[in-house]
């Protein structure tokens, strides 16, 4: 039942060229920072991925698209990452991009056995009719397109029919666990992490906080321990190494009115 690995190095091991991976994150929080250095450090490529974003250039999932790791990308927003965009817009990347909550969805219902399920979310857009530009070709055309997806009408609303998601393998970042894999998230880091680790055949999981078996009051536990094959616990340094995506301040009031 100690699922506790030494390393991170030897926590991905058995991930090889080719492998899908669900990776938790939301912007970059809750980033599984040390396992994607990892794999990057293991050097496994063509690797498809499936994350609400894929990093920022040069953290995160960056580090892998940078290097030219990432074959494949089901996400819902990319708009951070100017090397991501050049890779789509040239044909290096595979692109299919999915409704933010319809992505945690597909990726819950994997976790849950559930093939498919209805939604309303994208009727009468090219995510339901099909035609997004899955892979473009080198002159800017598309050369892979979403295919129409199946639309059936539910209490008199249109639905569309989405598939769920299972890969692999899934890294996740949590702010507390313990050796049986039972983890506690931190606010945002939330949002993607337990539907991501639900979704994989083996889950990786890196922790801010290792305890030991019983520390978790089971009311606070966000991600039962069935779901997590693997643990590493993180350093002081690994675990207080957080990026921030956009770094907003403002002006105190008495500054503001010393200035007038």
């Amino acid at each position: 039942m100690d699922k506790v690995r030494r390393t991170a190095a030897e926590a991905v091991a058995d991930i090889t060229d080719g492998s899908s991976l669900a990776v938790g994150g939301f912007g970059l929080s809750g980033v599984p920072n040390v396992l994607i250095q990892a794999l990057y450090e293991r050097g496994a490529g063509r690797l498809s991925v499936v994350s609400n974003n894929c990093g920022v250039d040069g953290s995160g999932l960056g580090i892998l698209l940078a290097a030219g790791r990432i074959a494949r990308v089901t996400g819902s927003y990319i708009g951070e990452n100017r090397e991501f965009a050049r890779q789509y817009l040239s044909g290096e990347l595979e692109v299919e991009l999915t409704p933010q909550g319809t992505l945690a969805e597909r990726l819950r219902a994997g976790g849950a056995g559930i093939p498919a399920f209805y939604v309303p979310a994208g009727v009468g857009t090219p995510v339901a009719d099909g035609g997004l530009p899955w892979r473009h070709d080198p002159g800017g055309g598309v050369a892979v397109a979403s295919p129409p997806k199946e639309v059936r009408e539910f209490d008199g609303r249109r639905h569309v029919l989405e598939r769920a998601l299972t890969t692999d393998f899934s890294l996740v970042r949590a702010a507390k666990g313990d050796r049986h894999g039972n983890l506690v998230f931190h606010k945002a880091a939330r949002n993607f992490n337990p539907p991501a680790a639900m979704a994989g055949r083996i889950t990786l999981a890196e922790v801010e906080e290792l305890v030991e078996p019983g520390a978790l009051d089971p009311d606070e536990v966000h991600l039962p321990g069935v779901f997590v094959q693997r643990v590493i616990a993180l350093s002081p340094a690994q675990a207080a190494d957080k990026h921030i995506e956009k770094r907003t301040l403002s002006v105190p009031a008495a500054r503001k009115e010393a200035r007038a």
